[in-house]
């Protein structure tokens, strides 16, 4: 329960402080952490982020940072291809979705090295 509650705070603090959902964090944690499987972890993640999400949003909207209108739209666009990941998700290995999530994570941060490096 500790372990969870830790998890949970600092998700909430990277998702507030750098706008990432807690996914990147969450999922890790989760698997690592708590020893949930791939599967389990990710489904959890995409459930934590639902309030995570709305108090984030609604704190940068009060400092005048959210596109509304634009959230919005990513939002419901985004609601379908949700609906397929996790479809895929439960009919490809587990194996499969650690080493994708493994290799999307070290893409994510060769990125972002690359930007601060040339930035």
């Amino acid at each position: 329960m500790i372990e969870a509650l830790l998890i949970g705070l600092a998700a909430g603090v990277v998702a507030g402080l750098l706008g990432v959902g807690g996914g990147a964090l969450f999922v890790p944690a989760l698997t690592i952490g708590l020893g949930l499987s791939q599967i389990d972890a990710e489904a959890t993640s995409l459930l934590a982020i639902i309030p995570v999400a709305l108090v984030g949003a609604w704190r940068q909207h009060t400092k005048g940072n959210a596109d509304v209108r634009t959230g919005l739209e990513l939002g419901v666009l985004a609601m379908g291809g949700a609906a397929a990941g996790a479809a895929a998700a439960n009919a490809v290995p587990e194996r499969a979705l650690e080493i994708g999530f493994g290799l999307l994570m070290l893409v994510v941060a060769g990125q972002l090295a690359r930007r601060a490096l040339t930035g």
